[in-house]
This record gives structure tokens, C-alpha cells and sequence, in this order.
């Protein structure tokens, strides 16, 4: 089958590193054989180069035209005020965006791209999220939007939306494992040398101190726990391992990682309970024991609560995916 058509959407004051994002996710995805699965193009109002908002012109492989041949269509993020303090979209956009959503395609937005889709009323009465930064200016532009600037993506079927910079690459990451399945999507984070999975709930680091480092850094403690997940973790074994009181290892922790140690390490239990579904047929049970969750009940219960469904049900979709 010939590659899945993605189409990048490109408009003025377009943030460079958004717009490289899904051409080196998606454009680097490949199967078994080491074959493309996504096509990467460009469009632009008028089919005219851009110049993003570093400076650099961005060439146009053709007009908007070229969203009605898209599967999927990405707009990255924007720095032009006309669409950020006022929602306007250059002629034409909001109308070929609207053409291509009701044609079947799969509609993307990557920090402040969500401005576009907003204004096109694609995200009317839909969950979504973009970079923490502009979320007021967004919610009084578009009232009508659940806007959650608290989480990385959200994805809401046939749109998706993403917050700031580094979140378009799990969002890409995430299409690509829903599209193809796990394996795909870990070669692909491997060529980019990025994590191969954060789920789309976890937090925006939002406003966070500079971590500590040195002796008083909780990193080897971190490094230790993840060679651990499977034994009993309290917070006072690892605080002494710290050779730190509770109170000072439990600051110093949220400092560094913008959590707290049990939500820590409940993220790092779900992750490695994740991969093990994806990797082995383990009976949930033992998965469970693995991951340090104790019990199948335990497991299902943190793992519905993280991602919205079953570790069985988990296992069939990414195990069968592509």
C-alpha cells in the first residue's frame, strides 16, 4: 500500500521546531522492511513560501488544495498574533481545514497550531489542549472548546491536539503506535533518540524550578527504584537511601521530576507494566507482579485510571496494531 498522506499545514510565523517534528517522527517511521509508512508534504495559503519565526523561509510543495488529498493534516505551532490574540486564520484556511475534517481526515495540532483548528470550529464542544502559556488567551477566543492545558496531548479520535514544543513528538509517537503498533513506534523514538512513550495524560511541567544535581540530586535513587519496581518502594526506604530526611527528599523529588515519589513511581510501574504487555503473553497476573503492582486487580485498577482501559484491552490493541 502506498504511504499514509500526511499533509503539514504551514502558516505565517510557523515555530520551526514544530514544523520539523512530524516530518522526523512520521516522515522516519518504517516497517519490517524497512519501507516509508508516511509521506510528509507542505501546503501553504497560496502555495507561497513562509517565513517561520525564526526567519527561515519555508518553501511550499503546493496550496491548500493539496489537504483534500491529506489522510492526515498537522498544523504546527504559530507565533503570529493575528491568530493568537484575535483567532484570524489567513483566507481560506479555516474553510479547507473544515473540508478536510469532513472529508474523512485526520486532523492534528501541535502547540499553538491549536489556534487554527479552534478557529476553524473544528474543536467546537471538543477536548483539547495546547501550550500552557497561551491557555487564557485561548479559552476567552474559544469558550466553546474543553480546553485541559494541564496534559501533554489529548487524543479525541479524528482530532488530536498537543501542548508545547517536545509534546508534538509524543503526540507524533502515540500516532504512529495507534497506527502501527508499538514496535514501529519504538524504532521510530529510537531514530529520533527521544523516550518511546509518555502517555498523553502526564503533566505539562509548568513553571518548575531547576533540579538540583550533584550529591544532593534524587537521580541515583531514581536509577535505583527503576531496577527495583517489582519489590516494596516506601518513601522512607528510599529517602534514606538518599540520606535525606522525607521531608527534604520528598522536595527535592517534586523539584526535579514534578511529581511526587509515588506518582513517580506509579508512572514508572504502569510504563514498565505497558511494555511487558507489549512484549511477552504474560498473564496479566504475573505482569502485575513484574511491574511491582502486587496483584491482576491492583494493576487493572492503576492501569484503567492511567490510560482509560484494560490491560487486556491494552495488550490487544497494541500487540495487533499495523
Amino acid at each position: 500500500m502506498p504511504p499514509h498522506r500526511v499533509v503539514l499545514l504551514v502558516l505565517p510565523d510557523v515555530v520551526a521546531f514544530d514544523l520539523g517534528v512530524p516530518g522526523q517522527i512520521l516522515g522516519g517511521a518504517r516497517d519490517a522492511a524497512d519501507r516509508r509508512l508516511y509521506r510528509v508534504d507542505v501546503c501553504t495559503p497560496g502555495g507561497a513560501p513562509v517565513v517561520a519565526a525564526s526567519g527561515v523561509s519555508v518553501p511550499a510543495d503546493r496550496g491548500l488544495d493539496l489537504l483534500g488529498e491529506a489522510d492526515t493534516v498537522v498544523v504546527p505551532g504559530v507565533h503570529d498574533r493575528a491568530l493568537i490574540d484575535r483567532g484570524e486564520l489567513p483566507d481560506g484556511v479555516g474553510q479547507a481545514l473544515r473540508a478536510a475534517s469532513a472529508r474523512g481526515a485526520r486532523v492534528m495540532s501541535i502547540c499553538t497550531g491549536a489556534f487554527a483548528l479552534a478557529a476553524a470550529g473544528l474543536l467546537d464542544g471538543r477536548r483539547a489542549t495546547t501550550h500552557w502559556l497561551h491557555a487564557e488567551e485561548f479559552r476567552l477566543l474559544f469558550p466553546r472548546v474543553e480546553l485541559d492545558p494541564g496534559v501533554l496531548f489529548v487524543d479525541d479520535g479524528d482530532v488530536l491536539t498537543s501542548a508545547g514544543v517536545a509534546a508534538g513528538i509524543d503526540l507524533c509517537l502515540h500516532v504512529v503506535r495507534a497506527d502501527h503498533g508499538s514496535e514501529v513506534a519504538n524504532r521510530a523514538a529510537r531514530r529520533s533518540v527521544v523516550p518511546s512513550w509518555r502517555p498523553g495524560g502526564q503533566a505539562q511541567f509548568i513553571d518548575r524550578p531547576l533540579p538540583v544535581t550533584g550529591d544532593a540530586s534524587t537521580a541515583p535513587v531514581r536509577a535505583w527504584a527503576l531496577e527495583h519496581l517489582d519489590e516494596p518502594l516506601d518513601l522512607r526506604a528510599l529517602a534514606g537511601r538518599a540520606r535525606m530526611s522525607v521531608r527534604t527528599f520528598t522536595r527535592r523529588f517534586r523539584e526535579e521530576t514534578g511529581a511526587s515519589p509515588g506518582e513517580w513511581l506509579l508512572r514508572q510501574r504502569v510504563d514498565r507494566a505497558r511494555r511487558l504487555l507489549e512484549t511477552t503473553d504474560l498473564p496479566v497476573d504475573q505482569v502485575a507482579r513484574h511491574a511491582g503492582f502486587g496483584t491482576g486487580a491492583a494493576l487493572r485498577q492503576r492501569f484503567a485510571a492511567a490510560l482509560g482501559v484494560s490491560p487486556s484491552g491494552y495488550r490487544t490493541t497494541f500487540r495487533s496494531a499495523g
